[in-house]
């Protein structure tokens, strides 16, 4: 039996919120833990399959792990191998931090290629060449990633893209390596400078994240830390662009303007009105939902990859020409085939999808990955009638519970299963 959302859209949206952990700080935190023996503490780890995953590879490795609500404690004294099951490292894209950490804490690590989202070519060739440049072995065989550095050294590394994957598994890397790691060009993502939180509670040297330069003097001995998980700002993107795509008005708790700036920026765009308030974001659209030109993705502060389909989700549905160009993933626009059968009208071609608002109706879709199934539930709840959004299991990967939250801020939005 199939469970999907049922949701009757096209009407006004009025609630508040809270947003939850960040999910792209929790997995390389959750990493980060093998750095050191003893028990570190994480506070508001979002519960979600991919997190559940993270926890599951600690747990093969030997860690002890428990879970009470939003707090995860992770016991590393007991770890043991450095191989990663083929079955978890398939399951998420994140399963690749766990090498940087493996080699940093063991000297060696032994899995798969990484699975995930199918948004297009994810190579991990800039994680190998960082590896690489500490002094790492790297050599592939039968499907399998073998890494072996026992004397890791610092030097300098200049990333040719700010690749955030790439950049975290440095920054886990170079905190074993002796002397000083410079990574130039690291990506500058709020999650980058979250990880570096985490590590410098856990005693590493490390300074320059959410800049253009991230030094990290290497070889001292860690300990474990406790430390609280910032809040997730594609989520917050998620609910900002309901409540553009329904009208109405929400209140998000936790949610971090400053990290947000290009989404807010095209919402005010659009006819919405938001304000910062002491412990959040508040939105409001009442009128029609208008276009807005030309944005374009790109690597943070530019407007972000993630909250790129539920921004055209939310456009869809309003009034006037935009236009979008996503320079990311080449395959980010699978979803739009759902809200095509919404009565979107939306053209792609080559990278970019030209946008012409109308209104959209209630239809029968399916998630085809994490952000686009989101990207759906924002659209339905704009839409006249009602929808039915299945493939839950993607949009799992990143939202607690996406219902509830979405009820919590007025949707009319339930979770089914097929025979009901």
């Amino acid at each position: 039996m199939m469970e999907y959302f049922a949701v009757d859209g096209a009407h006004p949206l009025e609630g508040r919120v809270t947003i939850h952990g960040a999910k792209n700080s929790a997995l390389p935190i959750l990493a980060a833990t093998l750095l050191a023996d003893g028990e570190s503490i994480i506070h508001n780890c979002p519960s979600l399959t991919d997190c559940a995953a993270a926890l599951e590879i600690l747990s093969c490795l030997g860690c002890r792990v428990k879970r009470e609500g939003n707090t995860v404690v992770v016991n590393t004294t007991c770890r043991r191998g450095y191989t990663i099951p083929n079955k978890l490292m398939e399951r998420m894209r994140a399963s690749v931090l766990f090498l940087g950490a493996l080699l940093a804490r063991e000297g060696s690590a032994v899995a798969c290629w990484p699975g995930g989202c199918a948004l297009g070519a994810r190579p991990i060739d800039l994680h190998i060449r960082a590896f690489q440049a500490l002094g790492a072995q790297v050599r592939t065989w039968n499907g399998q990633l073998y890494l072996e550095g026992t004397h890791l050294r610092g030097r300098r590394l200049a990333l040719p893209i700010p690749s955030v994957g790439a950049t975290e598994n440095a920054m886990l890397a170079a905190c074993s390596a002796e002397g000083i790691t410079v990574i130039d060009n690291p990506a500058r993502e709020p999650e980058i400078v979250d990880l570096q939180g985490f590590l410098r509670r856990m005693g590493a040297r490390i300074s320059g994240a959410g800049t253009d330069q991230i030094t990290v003097e290497g070889g001292y001995p860690l300990h474990p830390g406790e430390y609280t998980v910032m809040a997730d700002r594609i989520v917050a993107a998620t609910y900002l662009c309901a409540v553009a795509a329904a009208s109405g008005e929400g209140e998000l708790h936790g949610a971090e303007g400053s990290h947000l700036t290009p989404v807010l920026t095209a919402l005010t765009a659009a006819g919405c009105e938001i304000a910062s308030q002491a412990d959040g974001l508040w939105i409001r659209r009442k009128g029609p939902l208008t276009g807005i030109g030309s944005i374009c993705t790109g690597p943070y502060p530019a407007f972000p990859t993630d909250a790129q389909p539920l921004l055209v989700a939310a456009l869809a549905g309003g009034e006037g020409k935009s236009r979008v160009t996503e320079t990311i993933f080449d395959h980010r626009f699978r979803y739009i085939q759902g809200l095509a059968r919404m009565g979107a009208c939306i053209q792609v071609r080559g990278d970019t999808a030209s946008i012409v608002g109308q209104p959209l109706q209630g239809a029968c879709v399916e998630a085809v990955d994490l952000r686009g199934g989101a990207a759906l539930a924002v659209a339905a709840l704009g839409a006249r009638g009602e929808s039915r959004i299945f493939g839950l299991t993607h949009i799992e990967r990143g939202y607690e519970c996406l219902d509830r939250d979405l009820s919590a801020l007025g949707g009319q939005i339930s979770r089914k299963r097929e025979n009901d």
